[in-house]
Formats: structure tokens, sequence, C-alpha cells
């Protein structure tokens, strides 16, 4: 049984969210995007909300609820129709409380999770993405080697949100290269620990609120303890499907927002005495850009649905992100192309979506549900 109904909880969720992201995040993603500052009060407003709280178990101060990848997904969405940029920042910290919530060990959810119980924003962050050109995530190349009663952490990372901003970090790193996703091991590693090197900030073409950075790590030693899950280590396969299906869920708020923008300005746009709306290619790009939005909305739900199950939801994330990678692209060009020659002026927030939307087919594992 199939059914697109959302919970009553799921559908508060969503106006709340929706209407947080309308009236806060929106008229502050363009200020973001000229000066690469995202407001901190803004920042402090959306923690109110409990996006990483509210899944901490209330021995630990949190909420403890119930993780959904669906309502998370949910979340994701609404917050990447206000801005992808501030959304990713928002939910960074999510990248190291939620591993450790779903497969830490006991002493490290009592060491960790309290932290991000307070009424203050708390960066945290992950490192999945290393800076070559045949990434894998099947093959990572930075590698954890056993050392004594602890690990030693070489290689280089990219592409870590609030990487300079954050005490703590998890560090996703191949232990035995030759078993793929089961020997990928997560490491607990402070900023200022010995051979941890942050370096600049990256500059990029979209995302640009959004602070990233390389970090290297040249003999960075970590205790026994910091590996995530101890001895029964992780499910990396799964945490990657659970960052794929936030990072589809953000570039369907983004397709959504290109869609609902184009949609109204072809109303109020009139060429020859009449909205360009009644135009046949105008109506026909407006369309497509609408099934291309449902289609891809689908997809993330299906793995979504399936993480909450409990089951291996690989291929559906994979092909949820891919198809959004390519879908965003399209939907907001269209959306370029419906304003005409406003669509290439700063003047209207079009140009940004398309340039964030090509970082999609570029991005891993720096968001999570």
């Amino acid at each position: 049984m199939i059914d697109f109904e959302l919970t009553e909880e799921q559908q508060m969720i969503r106006d709340s969210v929706g209407a947080f992201a309308r009236e806060q995040i929106r008229p502050a993603a363009r200020p973001a995007d000229e000066s690469g500052v995202i407001p901190a009060p803004l920042v402090a407003q959306a923690w109110q909300f409990g996006f990483v709280s509210g899944a901490i178990p209330e021995k630990f101060g949190g909420g403890g609820d119930s993780r959904s990848a669906v309502t998370g997904a949910i979340v994701a969405e609404e917050l990447g129709f206000g801005d992808v940029s501030i959304a990713m920042h928002m939910l960074a910290p999510r990248l190291f409380a939620f591993p450790i919530v779903e497969m830490g060990t006991d002493d490290q959810r009592a060491r960790y999770l309290k932290r991000f119980t307070g009424t203050e924003f708390v960066p945290a962050t992950a490192a999945v993405m290393e800076p070559r050109f045949d990434f894998d995530l099947s093959a990572l190349q930075v590698a954890a080697t056993l050392d004594g009663g602890g690990f030693v952490l070489n290689g280089a990372k990219c592409y870590v949100p609030l990487a300079a901003e954050s005490d703590s970090m998890l560090v996703y790193a191949a232990t035995d290269a030759a078993r793929g996703f089961a020997g990928v091991d997560g490491f607990i590693v402070a900023r200022g620990a010995p051979g941890v090197t942050v370096s600049p900030r990256e500059k990029n073409m979209g995302l640009k609120p959004l602070a990233t950075y390389e970090l290297t790590l040249e003999n960075c030693r970590v205790g026994a303890d910091a590996r995530l899950g101890g001895d029964k280590g992780i499910d990396f396969s799964r945490l990657m499907s659970e960052s794929r299906v936030a990072l589809a869920a953000m570039g369907v708020g983004i397709m959504n927002a290109a869609f609902e923008y184009a949609r109204d300005y072809a109303k109020e746009r009139k060429a020859f005495g009449v909205p360009i709306a009644t135009k046949q290619a105008i109506a026909f790009m407006l369309a497509d850009m609408a099934i291309e939005i449902d289609a891809a909305r689908l997809l993330v739900w299906e793995a979504a649905y399936k993480l909450d199950k409990g089951g291996d939801a690989l291929k559906e994330s994979y092909l949820a992100k891919n198809y959004v990678a390519q879908s965003a692209l399209k939907v907001t060009d269209n959306g370029v192309q419906v304003l005409g020659g406003h669509g290439y002026i700063r003047e209207h927030p079009v140009e940004m979506w398309l340039r964030n939307s090509r970082g999609f087919s570029a991005i891993d594992g720096i968001a999570t549900v």
C-alpha cells in the first residue's frame, strides 16, 4: 500500500518550516549570496525549531523525538525553498550529532550530544568529500591506520562545511579499502588536534554563503574511543543514503522556488497586451518544470520511506540525488528563460538558484535527514 498523505504532525511541520523559509530565509538569501555571510540572528532563530536537538534522546537533554527520513526530507525541502546555502548551514550540526545518535557508543552519546541541546547554535560538521577528480564514496583515500591503542589519519578532505567554526567533526576514512563501504569508519576529531590543518575558505561558483573548507590530516592521531560506534563501527552506506536524501530534498526545494517565481512572473509580465503565461512556449516550459518537481519529490520520498522501514536505500537515494542533480539544473535554467533578459540580472533570484543548482552534481555527504 502506498499513501502519499502526510500525517497531521508532518503537515504542521511542513507549514511552520515553510512559513519560516518564505518569511525569514528568502529575504536574507540575496544579501547572504552577495556578502558570503549568513546572519547570526537568523541561524539562532532556526535553532529554536529543534532541527538538531529534537532527535536527541531525552536523557541527554534533547526532545527524544523519533527520527523519520520522510519528515527530515520535508524539512530539508522547505528550507531549500528558502535558500539551500542557509539551509545547509543551519543543518550542519546534524552531520556530527545524528550519526552519534544513530550509531555512536553510549560513551560517545553521553560525551557529545548534550552540547547540542542548549539554546544557542553549536557549529559541528563532517568531512566526507576528497579533492580529486575521481572521488568515489566507496573508495575513500583518506586512510585510518591502526597504531597501538588508536588510529592515525592521513589525507585530505574538501568542501567541509563550517570546519573553521566547529570544535569537533566526524572524519570518514578507509580502514580496509578492499571491503568498500564496509571498510569506512567515522572518527571524531577535534579541530585543533595535532596534524589537522583547516585551509582558507573555499571560493565557489554557487552556494556562496555556505562556508566550506579543505581539511588536511597529517599523521593525526586519535584514540580508539574516537572511532564512531567503537569496535562495532558504522553502516556508512546508510549514512550516505540519509545524506543523499537530504541533498535531493533541498534540490526539490530550489526547483519549486524557481517554478513558483517563474510562474508568478509569467502571469504578471505582459507582451502584446497579454500575460506571457498564455503563450504556448512559456506554458509548456512551466508544465515541464512542474512535472520534474513532482517526479523528483517522489524519488526522494521513496528513498526516505525505505530508510524509515530500515531497508537498504542505497539505490533509491542514489537515483534520487542523481535525478535532482540533473532536473534542478533544467528547472532553474527554465526559470531564467521564462524571465528572459530579466532572468540574467541579479535583480531576480533565478540566476542565483541556477548557480546553486549546479552544485548538486558535485557535492556529497554535506547534509543529512
